[in-house]
């Protein structure tokens, strides 16, 4: 069997027509090792089709979709809070316009799409550009008995259109691509393209803002999770042209760490005005101590409508974490002495430069 070549339902066929289960497993396995994850997942569904208890196959499909579905799925949807602001969001919005037709981008688990359907949305369209997530979400919708409301689209939603995936513009955008650093799902050029094909002039959109927060940080512990010099009688730096440049995900009360300076906002964004255009701001940070700066903490506050907000501060229980940018080599401060930074983004990733000489290693 050529692993290269796509199956279709003759490979069904041909399974009950006695061809080998083995065969179709090592199809499956190697689609796997060539980092085709989404075809590997389907030749397992095959097998799974015509022997639902096929452990070999459950696994399979299993590891392949565990390279596609990120485990902070489990972790979001018990994230209460948020859960509950969103409810209270949505109920507010559906209630001001129960007719108007609702998009939920990066749908999920249907999870906000249903809640639309539970408030008295009558039609709603969750999209979700991850294949085996979008089947589930269907399943998921379906079970829950919000079908008749309920349609999910398998596509990105830049990918799609009005009539042929929308049946006409929504009036109600509901959408939750956000990372720690709020920009890192894409959400300013996705909110963006909708309103510009998807959305109706006066289409309510959630989020309607969001800003995003930082602060100086002293934590050797941080700086270790990204680099590394001198251990165990060798000199490993050279390692660290592997670390991370931009940032990575931690919760910063998890860390030894100390604040040396207030928390400041960096970037503000009306998502019914921005795009995903590049920013650059340069700041004077005053430090309120004096310390090694290691690492700038930054997170988010998102106000879905007026007066309903959900972030991920500091010592906030949210399934987000804050983000983490560690510099490459820490820097002393002190409160007289003001630090200069450039705080960026590329539409998807915010990212600081210091500008100081003055360094300690």
């Amino acid at each position: 069997m050529n692993s290269a070549q796509p199956r279709t339902q003759g490979a069904i066929a041909g399974i009950h027509d006695g061809m080998e289960l083995g065969e179709f497993l090592r199809w499956g396995r190697d689609l796997h090792h060539q980092g085709r994850y989404e075809d590997a997942a389907r030749a397992f569904e095959l097998i799974l089709g015509v022997d639902a208890d096929n452990q070999e196959a459950l696994i399979g499909r299993n590891r392949a979709v565990r390279r596609s579905v990120p485990r902070w799925h489990w972790e979001m949807l018990h994230d209460e809070e948020r859960a509950e602001l969103y409810d209270r969001a949505i109920r507010q919005a559906v209630a001001a316009a129960p007719d108007a037709l609702v998009l939920d981008i990066g749908a999920g688990s249907g999870l906000l799409a249903m809640m639309a359907a539970r408030a008295g949305a009558r039609e709603v369209v969750a999209c979700e550009g991850q294949p085996s997530v979008a089947e589930t979400a269907a399943r998921v919708v379906r079970v829950a008995g919000y079908d008749d409301a309920v349609g999910v689209v398998s596509k990105m939603s830049t990918r799609m259109t009005v009539p042929g995936d929308l049946p006409r513009r929504a009036g109600l955008l509901v959408t939750e691509i956000v990372d720690c650093g709020l920009l890192g799902e894409g959400i300013l050029g996705t909110i963006a393209h909708a309103r510009e094909h998807l959305l109706t002039p006066d289409a309510t959109i959630m989020p309607s803002r969001g800003r995003i927060l930082a602060q100086l940080i002293e934590s050797e512990p941080l700086h270790r999770k990204n680099h590394v010099g001198k251990l165990y009688g060798f000199d490993l730096a050279p390692f660290n042209r592997l670390s991370t440049l931009e940032y990575f995900d931690s919760r910063l009360h998890r860390h030894e760490h100390r604040a040396l300076s207030e928390p400041m906002t960096v970037f503000e964004f009306d998502f019914y005005t921005a795009d995903a255009r590049p920013q650059r701001t340069e700041l004077t940070v005053r430090p309120t101590a004096a310390g090694k700066m290691h690492a700038i903490a930054f997170w988010f506050e998102m106000e879905l409508l007026p007066g309903i907000v959900v972030d991920n501060a500091p010592g906030h229980d949210s399934h987000w974490k804050q983000a983490i940018q560690c510099l490459p080599v820490p820097l002393h401060v002190q409160p007289d002495l003001p630090v200069s930074l450039v705080a960026a983004h590329d539409g998807e990733c915010v990212r600081f430069e210091v500008e100081s000489e003055e360094v300690v290693a």
